[in-house]
């Protein structure tokens, strides 16, 4: 007789997760609120169910911890691989986050999470690469391959605040700190070449770009403001 799979072990489902990871996940959303002035906007955006690829800006270290904890969907999200040097990688284990080697063609994880989108779920990338003003001069285009591999909705997200929330070099961040976290209307890439050249993967990459950088604009974003 089959002994039936428990959910408790079904972390390699990206449209799900386990039991202790959901329960952390609640109770983390309500430390967040406790600790920081939160205000999420637009959550409706994010469809219900199916593949999604979620396009953040990135100014702070709390951005993609935020956003992830947040959403009401499971997620993964791509996180620079020096974290796994750190103490927080047990942290990063147990949450289902995809290390990414940054300024090379880091295949092997990009594969990792194109497969969260082609299993139905949700991933989150910050396509600047580091942290920086936020401003999105310039972006990787690891996130046009993942788009144009996926074909799927593109979510774009912006978070203000964060910065000033965990300054740099800080290791606790400021209580009651104004947080924002912006989810925008989500939008499908127009692609006109072949999606595996170079040249279309960048085009891609560039149309993420100017969608998020309105959508950037549209919330204050570019001037740190948080409501």
């Amino acid at each position: 007789m089959t002994r039936p799979t428990s959910r408790l072990r079904r972390v390699d489902d990206p449209a799900k997760e386990s039991i202790p990871l959901a329960i952390t996940r609640r109770a983390a959303q309500l430390l967040l609120r406790l600790v920081f002035r939160l205000r999420l906007v637009g959550l409706e955006h994010l469809p219900s169910s199916g593949p999604v690829l979620l396009a953040g800006n990135h100014s702070g270290f709390l951005d993609g911890p935020i956003v992830m904890i947040m959403l009401s969907r499971p997620s993964a999200f791509l996180v620079k691989s020096e974290l796994y040097d750190t103490g927080f990688r047990p942290i990063l284990n147990f949450a289902r986050q995809i290390p990414i080697i940054r300024g090379t063609p880091d295949r092997t994880n990009l594969h990792r999470a194109l497969a969260v989108l082609r299993g139905g779920g949700v991933l989150g990338v910050f396509p600047e690469g580091t942290r920086g003003t936020g401003e999105l001069a310039i972006i990787q285009h690891g996130i046009g391959y993942l788009a144009l591999g996926g074909r799927c909705p593109i979510v774009p997200v912006v978070c203000t605040g964060t910065a000033a929330a965990l300054p740099k070099g800080k290791a606790l961040p400021r209580f009651r700190a104004p947080i924002q976290v912006v989810f925008g209307p989500a939008f499908s890439l127009e692609v006109s070449g072949d999606p595996r050249t170079r040249a279309t993967i960048a085009d891609a990459a560039e149309q993420i770009r100017i969608q998020l950088l309105e959508h950037l604009r549209a919330t204050g974003g570019e001037s740190g403001r948080a409501a």
